[in-house]
């Protein structure tokens, strides 16, 4: 029999569908969105007993064309002031009371993080969108995509509409779960509805239909119901008693009815499955996740499918 997990009100959930944080990544640059992204993760990593590992990447950008001695001088003045921007995080405090690890690392940014993240078992991965920090540009949008696009694990972005301080924990009062039913939809799910048992969130669940132009009233009404059905197919059993589910189908922009519906939802945590991409990620612009996670008002947490 699989063990279950009891939530406060009696509702049952197997405890393999739980999700667990032990282990956060969380990236920098040393920027003002990065600095968000690391208060996000200490304060999931407070909620959750979880450990930090606060990873910085020397990208050989700077100084791979120039000339030995040069790229010498200029790797030491780019490592010092790396090392400088850790000083700074681990003197201010923040990070007192939670267990962590410092990684600095060398090498092109997504290899470099992979090996990371399979090093030390990663559970999530904390990154901000684009930083540009005081050592060098490194996390700007491309990158952030690279990292969810490929990723094993789920990835919160914390982008630049997210405003306003973050709490010591992290308390999630409302997540939207928005899924095009892609072979992350379950994955996604899963991350979405833990974390609703977690926080004791209400949920709302999205599907977006891009157009609607060939639809007739009556064939709109039944994809909404058809929709609705394949939306509670991904809910864990029992799960409509404790997290006072909504369902929305709605038509239109994918992009922007996600944020309508975040706003209207007053979201807390967006959640989506992201399209596996290997050759290409980070550089395909335009995609529904990416604009999402740049212009959404609250931190986005994708999984890969």
């Amino acid at each position: 029999m699989p063990q279950v997990i009891e939530t406060k009100d009696k509702t049952n959930i197997e405890s393999s569908k739980r999700v667990l944080l032990t282990k956060i990544l969380v990236t920098t640059d040393f920027s003002e969105v990065s600095d968000r992204a690391l208060d996000y993760a200490i304060a999931l990593a407070r909620r959750y007993d979880a450990r930090i590992y606060l990873a910085h990447v020397i990208t050989p950008d700077p100084f791979q064309f120039a000339e030995p001695q040069l790229a010498q001088a200029t790797y030491e003045k780019v490592r010092q002031a790396a090392e400088e921007g850790i000083t700074d995080i681990l003197i201010s405090g923040k990070l007192r009371g939670v267990p962590h690890e410092v990684l600095m690392e060398e090498g092109n940014v997504w290899p470099t993080l992979d090996k990371l993240i399979t090093e030390h078992e990663i559970d999530l991965v904390v990154v901000g969108t684009h930083g540009r920090g005081k050592v060098q540009k490194i996390l700007i949008g491309s990158v952030a995509e690279e990292i969810f696009r490929q990723a094993d694990c789920a990835v919160l972005t914390v982008g630049p509409g997210v405003k306003g301080d973050t709490a010591r924990e992290v308390e999630l009062k409302s997540i939207l779960f928005a899924t095009d039913f892609g072979p992350g939809a379950e994955r996604a799910a899963a991350h979405a509805f833990s974390l609703a048992q977690e926080h004791d969130a209400r949920v709302t669940l999205l599907h977006v239909i891009e157009s609607a132009a060939a639809y007739t009233e009556e064939s709109v009404a039944r994809q909404r119901e058809i929709n609705v059905v394949r939306m509670k197919q991904l809910m864990p059993p029992g799960s409509e008693d404790w997290c006072k589910p909504e369902f929305r189908v709605t038509f239109g922009s994918a992009v922007e009815e996600i944020l309508i519906a975040a706003r209207e939802a007053k979201a807390d945590l967006v959640v989506m499955g992201a399209k596996a991409r290997r050759s290409l990620a980070g550089h395909v612009p335009l995609t529904i996740a990416y604009n999402v996670v740049t212009k959404a008002p609250c931190p986005v947490l994708t999984v890969r499918g």
